[in-house]
């Protein structure tokens, strides 16, 4: 922010200009010089682990940050990071869980901006969380049971419960193993996104006769160092025949619904079906995949007719697809299922107006600043997606403002378009207004206020050009004769007038007879005037500003001197208007 000096300080002012002009012209290039750092870190690093040194990587000589006020603008997230303002070094503020920052998502970055002045920057930080093996694998519940039919054939596969591991890569779940038994051994199924599936083979027939229950139990081991692990008690229930499982009416289920649907909206219906008789034919709907996905938190399935319906919470901005897992089971003494896989494709509407985050503003600028100088630096988002998500930005019209995107077109620079002129305007009230192009659109404004500082660029100026004065002869030397008046537009010290006479251009021998008041522009007569001498004689005179540097105006003075004193006052009486100096005399 730049101060206005005291006015009353016009040695200064030339110095004060100059700092002046240089920021401003810095700031003009801060748009352009924009810089992109990158660093990476360790989740759970302790507070004041140093990431990088911010001034050493954009080139800042450390014995400058005092004056440049290095600054981290976080947006949103919480001041995870601060830096040193002594040595420009980025260091932990508080503790980074790569897990709660972003969940599945990799890379981890956190992105800053890194605010400097003097001149006024802005560049970009993205800080990379790594993940450690900070988390093991776990399991919904401790103990999982599981029906088989003592029909079931060598080879059949039975779906257990999956494990959930929040980290990431090698520190991922990456295999189960199975207690050794006679009867079941287990292979992984690899299923991207949604994990690896732990798959039970039956290798041996059962006889619920013989072994009426199977106890096993299944580890899940991630790939860290050291390797973390969790196990879950399976028990197996041999029970008797129920042979026919239901079978989904489609292989998959597809449906689009928007991200403003209200609760109890229909989505589709799943249908499975069983040719078995009785309880043994007779269906129960159930999401499967509660644990991994929050299903149950959004979606409503109805156990008996396998409607799904909106519970809440669709918001396309954290998630756009739901992969849904219905579990079909009949009520046989042994239940069959057989899984129905639901995809929602959750479809953007226009629920999020832009975001203008003003990141530095200089409310005040001189009316000599060049075109293109950097008012103001703001960042634009909108978190919808598509035309939604695209925006435009417009000014009022008639300002001489202008808005400029960075390359990127992450963030916009406020600039000047052309000189302003503090006589015509001395302060601006510029609201910025941001509209996307979603149907209908969403708006938001900002306002930001400028005032525009002074500069002497307006000459003082007469309020006649020529002046003409008569004077009568004999008159009493040491009073004013007439007065010059002149006027300056600047403000201040600029506009501050002193009069003189301009003794250079003038005939010295008659300019001897006057003195100015340089305050308010009184001559006076410093002796008395003869006719018969002096008829009539021109002389010049200045009007100065106390600007740095001055400016001065001149007038040419015509002075008339009048022989008789009755006639005089004769003139008075009939044009007291046209000749006021010599009324005032004689009056």
């Amino acid at each position: 922010r730049l101060n206005t000096p005291d006015p009353g300080i016009s040695e200064n002012k030339i110095i004060w200009m100059s700092k002046i002009f240089y920021l401003i012209c810095l700031l003009f290039n801060s748009g352009r010089n924009a810089t992109q750092i990158n660093y990476s870190l360790l989740e759970e690093s302790k507070t004041g682990v140093i990431v990088g040194n911010i001034a050493k990587d954009l080139g800042i000589d450390p014995a400058l940050l005092e004056n440049r006020n290095l600054r981290i603008v976080a947006g949103t997230k919480q001041e995870l990071f601060r830096v040193n303002h002594e040595d420009g070094a980025l260091f932990v503020n508080q503790r980074i869980d790569r897990e709660e920052q972003c969940a599945k998502t990799n890379p981890c970055l956190i992105h800053l901006k890194a605010v400097i002045e003097n001149p006024l920057e802005m560049h970009q930080i993205s800080v990379d969380i790594i993940d450690v093996n900070d988390n093991p694998p776990s399991f919904l519940d401790e103990n999982h049971k599981l029906e088989i039919l003592e029909s079931a054939m060598t080879g059949a596969r039975f779906q257990l419960e999956t494990a959930h591991d929040p980290d990431i890569g090698s520190n991922d779940l990456q295999s189960y193993k199975l207690s050794q038994n006679l009867y079941f051994r287990l292979e992984t199924e690899d299923m991207g996104d949604e994990g690896k599936i732990p798959v039970l083979i039956l290798q041996k027939p059962l006889d619920r006769e013989k072994i009426a229950r199977h106890n096993l139990i299944l580890t899940a081991t991630d790939g860290g160092k050291p390797q973390k692990s969790t196990t879950v008690n399976i028990t197996i229930v041999v029970s008797d025949i129920n042979d026919n499982a239901p079978v989904c009416d489609k292989q998959k289920y597809t449906v689009t619904v928007k991200e403003n649907a209200p609760e109890g909206t229909f989505l589709l219906r799943v249908n499975a079906s069983d040719s078995d008789e009785g309880p043994n034919g007779e269906i129960e709907y159930s999401l499967r995949n509660k644990f991994r996905n929050g299903a149950s938190e959004v979606f409503d399935l109805d156990s008996l007719t396998g409607e799904l319906k909106i519970k809440g919470g669709l918001n396309f901005e954290e998630r756009q697809v739901y992969e849904l897992k219905i579990l079909a089971a009949d009520k046989g003494t042994v239940s069959l299922s057989t899984q129905c896989n639901v995809l929602v494709n959750v479809e953007d509407v226009n629920d999020n107006r832009p975001e203008i985050d003003v990141t530095s503003v200089s409310s005040h600028i001189s009316e000599d600043a060049p075109p293109g100088t950097v008012v103001a630096l703001m960042g634009v988002t909108d978190l919808d997606s598509g035309m939604n998500g695209k925006m435009v930005f417009s000014l009022p019209k008639d300002i001489p403002f202008d808005l400029k995107p960075s390359p990127d077109g992450n963030f916009y620079s406020l600039v000047t378009k052309e000189y302003i002129d503090k006589e015509s305007k001395s302060s601006y009230d510029i609201t910025i207004t941001a509209k996307d192009l979603g149907t209908p659109s969403l708006t938001s404004t900002r306002s930001i206020h400028v005032d525009v500082t002074d500069v002497n660029d307006n000459s003082p100026t007469f309020a006649q050009s020529p002046y003409t004065f008569y004077v009568a002869e004999n008159n009493k030397p040491g009073i004013a004769v007439f007065s010059l008046s002149a006027v300056d537009i600047d403000e201040g010290e600029n506009a501050r007038v002193s009069y003189s006479i301009d003794r250079m251009n003038s005939d010295q021998s008659m300019t001897s007879f006057l003195s100015i008041n340089e305050a308010n522009g009184a001559i006076y007569a410093l002796k008395s005037f003869d006719f018969e001498t002096v008829k009539t004689f021109q002389f010049y005179a200045l009007a100065t500003d106390s600007g740095t540097p001055s400016l001065s105006s001149n007038v040419t003075v015509n002075l008339i001197c009048v022989f008789f004193y009755g006639f005089s006052i004769m003139l008075c009486k009939i044009c007291p208007v046209y000749l006021p100096s010599l009324c005032d005399i004689y009056a």
